[in-house]
């Protein structure tokens, strides 16, 4: 017998449904993992795959799953400073009133006692063969972009489930309809808005809620066909590298078909260039798991198994990060800098859109420092490399306000010869073109070369470390921090250590970026709404990454968040006035 749906009552505007709202939420709380198409979370327990991936078609742009668990969201209310705990706070008010205590529901009464773990959003993409629908503006009876929704709710408790839900809740006009599709019954409603819903208990094990009855159609044909998101290229494959227990969320982007749709929306366009580049992958899956002092999160992204492009290079990083200071910034570092570049020109290579072709820069590089990228330069960057930003620390130097910091370049060399060969020709164009002075010095007993300025103060300095590893710093004359190598590592900085994940050994590069200290030193560009607020709760933010095949990259990811007071329990629940009689009805 099918279960019957959770309503949604009659808006005087078109607001989005049931599942596009609780999606929204979803990437929301994510708090720092935001974008249309490209963030959002999900969760299962105890499972590699997330719910309902047997039901979902496999043309699925995207899904979301989030856990049921009410501890976990109270969790996640503490973290962050007061001004984004009340932020989160009112978004979660909002979505309870609007659709739970709006339709007369209670999650503790009415849901909690027969949900499973987690549920599962579903953006599905156009169906193709149809016409285009009419945009939102011009009707309220389609979903955003032609695309529909699909919730899947997990039934733990039959019983329960049935009891609550034989008699749904009818706030406002509008009833429900029922017939059968496949042998399976629907439940369809036509709210006053003319806003479609469909509702179907499939295996009396899933309770499924679509925006639009062909929107269930397609899930149930996926379901009695096999043809449901298990069977993407891919996707069984992968998501089982992110496996982690008792995450909050998880989520998977078809991330072509995602990228394609963004293209095509005229106030949503993502810029050309980035949308050609998202292309070369063929799908992108996370879970996020809430930490004691922040989130984790564990990412995979994979080429079509099926296709001819395979990722190439070694994972052999880990040694950059101990021959910087304890007070650095910021540390980007890759295993390979020479197979990084010729990475980049295979997917540029006849792309119009590039960020920047290859050729260009290579000729901007050649006219700037009179030397060839690839055979000076490249030729002897095949170990591992880091960029990084060291900050000034003495009275004296921050006075100085040219330099508050120096860029930090360095790079193991595979032939020395090459390398000192590029730098004596560097040399030479920084002496005769920029007019700097170029003298060799000691730093600690150990030979550099330094490129002194019009004022005599050193602009920049390269040299060795190790013997085989070289560096170019450039702006505040720090080197002596590092060499011959720093008295207190990066990696004894405790930040690091929270901030850096370590799980993924051996990789192929980090990323960690100190953001208290930046935002000391350095001022940071307003790029989203309210960006202080939120900057302002995040400590630090670390990334690990590491080819696992031939085919895919594993990510991992921590934010370390401030952690404020346990939060108090949200406010009573409020009704809107046009279903506060609805209400009062319900409850006779």
């Amino acid at each position: 017998m099918a279960l019957p749906v959770i309503p949604v009552a009659k808006n005087k505007k078109k607001k989005p449904s049931l599942p596009l709202t609780l999606g929204t939420a979803g990437l929301l709380i994510g708090g720092g993992i935001a974008g249309y198409w490209f963030l959002t979370q999900g969760k299962p327990l105890g499972r590699d795959l997330p719910v309902g991936v047997s039901i979902i078609p496999r043309d699925a742009v995207m899904t979301v799953s989030l856990s049921t668990d009410e501890r976990q969201w109270n969790k996640l209310r503490e973290f962050g400073t007061k001004q984004t705990q009340k932020e989160l706070d009112k978004n979660l008010v909002q979505l309870r009133d609007r659709f739970l205590s709006s339709n007369g529901y209670d999650y503790q009464k009415d849901i909690n006692p027969w949900i499973g773990n987690e549920l599962t959003i579903a953006v599905l993409a156009p169906k193709g063969s149809k016409k285009a629908p009419k945009p939102v503006a011009e009707t309220s009876k389609t979903t955003v972009n032609g695309q529909s929704l699909l919730l899947v709710l997990p039934i733990k408790n039959q019983l329960k489930a049935q009891e609550i839900l034989a008699q749904p809740k009818t706030p406002g006009k509008g009833k429900w309809n029922q017939r059968t599709y496949q042998g399976i019954e629907i439940k369809e409603k036509t709210g006053n808005d003319g806003e479609k819903f469909a509702a179907a208990a499939i295996d009396q094990r899933f309770l499924v809620i679509a925006d639009h009855p062909k929107a269930m159609e397609r899930a149930i044909d996926a379901y009695t066909e096999n043809n449901s998101l298990e069977k993407t290229a891919g996707f069984t494959q992968n998501f089982p590298k992110i496996s982690t227990y008792n995450p909050f969320a998880r989520f998977y982007i078809n991330v072509p078909l995602s990228a394609k749709i963004a293209a095509s929306s005229p106030k949503r366009q993502l810029p050309a260039q980035v949308l050609t580049q998202l292309k070369n992958n063929q799908g992108l899956a996370g879970s996020i798991t809430l930490e004691s002092e922040g989130i984790n999160f564990k990412g995979v992204s994979w080429l079509n198994p099926n296709g001819r492009r395979e990722l190439k290079g070694k994972n052999n990083a880990g040694k950059m990060e101990k021959r910087l200071p304890a007070d650095t910034i910021l540390m980007v570092s890759g295993g390979n800098l020479q197979r990084s570049w010729f990475n980049y020109v295979s997917t540029s290579k006849a792309n119009p859109f590039s960020p920047v072709k290859p050729e260009e820069l290579k000729k901007g590089f050649k006219s700037l420092t009179k030397l060839d990228l690839e055979r000076d330069v490249l030729s002897w960057m095949k170990g591992e490399f880091s960029l990084s930003v060291i900050p000034t620390q003495t009275k004296e130097d921050t006075l100085n306000q040219d330099f508050r910091a120096a860029f930090v370049f360095m790079v193991q060399a595979s032939d020395r010869s090459k390398a000192e060969a590029a730098f004596k020709k560097l040399d030479a164009t920084v002496n005769s073109e920029l007019q700097f002075k170029v003298k060799a010095g000691k730093v600690r007993n150990q030979p550099v070369v330094n490129w002194l300025g019009p004022a005599g103060t050193a602009v920049a300095t390269h040299g060795w470390l190790n013997g085989d590893t070289a560096f170019l710093s450039l702006g505040a004359p720090l080197t002596e921090k590092f060499i011959p190598k720093p008295s207190s590592s990066l990696t004894s900085k405790p930040s690091w250590r929270k901030a850096v994940p370590s799980q993924l050994n051996p990789h192929n590069g980090k990323f960690y970026l100190d953001l208290e200290q930046a935002a000391k030193n350095f001022p940071v560009g307003s790029l989203l709404p309210n960006q202080s607020v939120w900057l302002e709760a995040i400590r630090s933010l670390g990334v690990t990454t590491a080819l696992s095949d031939s085919h895919s990259t594993r990510y991992d990811i921590f934010i370390s968040i401030k952690k404020g007071d346990k939060p108090a329990p949200l406010p009573a629940p409020t009704t809107n006035p046009e279903t506060s009689e609805s209400l009062k009805d319900s409850k006779k």
